[in-house]
């Protein structure tokens, strides 16, 4: 029996090309994160199972985790997530490092999950978090980082929305106006977080089951009847909440000062899944109509590190996956093409003799910074541009003789330009492309 040419399912190979563009978005993820002053980290493939049971929700537990038991007799796992890992680290030291931290990875992460659009079993996923910010800056600044990110790419306001909400006004709302049980609170906000994935009567039937008072079911619905932040901020005013969310409304005033109220919308349904977030949560939704959905994800959280006897450290973040990224740039055509070579040239030569010459030649090139793809083989000259065209090439350079000397031509495959140089014309033959 034959094996099998496929990877294993939900999994990707990463040919040549596929490789430029990964690389291409891991450039973004580098550049925009540096920008911010954020240091790169990394941690293990392998956790103990332990740490994601006291820490990820049920779902990736119980579903999506692949999990074993090693040859020492423990139960690990491979990493599903990366934020129990990051918790870990910090609860390490942060207690002798300067705050905040900023912190961001490119984790290579493994669920089992239906392999559909916009979503496979092995991904990479850009992490950006900050911890020990003051009270409101660290959360506007991983929005700007966000934002920054996609417009990177060329994205505007009309192809992206960040959505937002905060812990804070739900917990207001259920506690404090609702009146509900800590039970009955947990079990609404599984309702709103599935919201949008019902039409209202399947919703009023969900809510009903949770909540029987019809004055608090009617503030509620008032909640959810919320579009801006305008209205956030009066029904906060109005509902006597200000003390309770006054972080969020400083966060909202920023947003406005600072001019990023065409990225960033309310949304009273994004209240996030994970237990651990506490305060401001967004979503990040692509607006085009054949991609509408979410590609990206984050919040604050204070009480992450108390799994380890920690006392509560102000963080937040967010993750943004490769997969939903690149479906994303697609579906707005700022994807660039990915068929061209990273070489600067194509080196050939014509005769036998002129072997050692070419090598001689791509060496100290290459040690002057150049990036050089040079044939192995003399080659026939109608059949160098061809190969170079098919190779994604758009320079070639040909050793030749010439007046009895060697020399370089150097053709541009595109304009058809054709430049002379002699071999020992090193910082010239450089100069032409740097």
């Amino acid at each position: 029996m034959a094996l099998n040419k496929n990877p294993y399912k939900g999994c990707r190979d990463f040919y040549p090309i596929d490789m430029k563009c990964r690389n291409y978005l891991f450039e973004h993820m580098n550049k925009t994160a540096k920008s911010y002053g954020y240091e790169p980290y990394d941690g293990p493939m392998l956790e103990e199972v332990e740490l994601y049971k006291a820490k990820s929700g049920e779902e990736l537990i119980n579903d999506q985790i692949y999990s074993f038991t090693d040859r020492g007799n423990r139960q690990v796992a491979i990493r599903p997530e990366m934020t129990p890992t990051l918790a870990r680290m910090v609860a390490n030291i942060h207690k002798q490092e300067a705050k905040p931290l900023r912190w961001y990875s490119i984790p290579n992460l493994m669920r089992y999950e239906k392999p559909q659009r916009g979503r496979v079993r092995e991904h990479w996923q850009y992490n950006v978090d900050i911890f020990g910010a003051p009270a409101g800056l660290g959360e506007l600044e991983i929005l700007n980082v966000a934002i920054s990110f996609l417009t990177s790419f060329g994205a505007t306001e009309k192809m992206f929305s960040v959505l937002i909400n905060d812990r804070s006004i739900v917990d207001g709302i259920f506690h404090k106006l609702m009146k509900l049980e800590t039970e009955k609170a947990y079990k609404l906000y599984k309702v709103i977080d599935a919201a949008k994935k019902v039409d209202q009567a399947k919703l009023d039937s969900m809510i009903s089951e949770v909540v029987s008072d019809v004055e608090a079911i009617n503030i509620l619905n008032e909640y959810l009847a919320i579009k801006s932040l305008q209205e956030v901020s009066t029904f906060i005013t109005k509902n006597d909440l200000s003390n309770e969310c006054e972080n969020f409304l400083k966060i909202v005033e920023s947003i406005k000062d600072l001019g990023l109220s065409k990225f960033i919308k309310y949304d009273p349904t994004i209240v996030r899944g994970l237990d651990y977030y506490t305060g401001l949560v967004f979503e990040v939704f692509d607006q085009h109509p054949d991609n509408r959905r979410a590609i990206a994800g984050g919040g604050a959280y204070a009480n992450l590190l108390s799994i380890f006897n920690e006392s509560p450290l102000a963080g937040i973040g967010f993750g943004l996956g490769d997969v939903t990224l690149k479906d994303f740039l697609e579906t707005h055509k700022l994807l660039p093409q990915f068929h061209s070579t990273q070489s600067d040239f194509y080196l050939c030569y014509l005769d036998e003799s002129e072997q050692s010459e070419c090598f001689k030649l791509a060496h100290i090139l290459r040690s002057k910074g150049l990036k050089i793809e040079m044939n192995l083989g003399t080659i026939k000259f109608n059949k160098i541009f061809k190969i170079a065209e098919n190779k994604g090439h758009k320079i070639v350079a040909i050793l030749e003789k010439k007046d009895n000397e060697l020399a370089l031509q150097i053709r541009d495959l595109k304009t058809r330009n054709t430049e002379h140089f002699k071999i020992s014309d090193i910082d010239n033959i450089v100069k032409s492309f740097k």
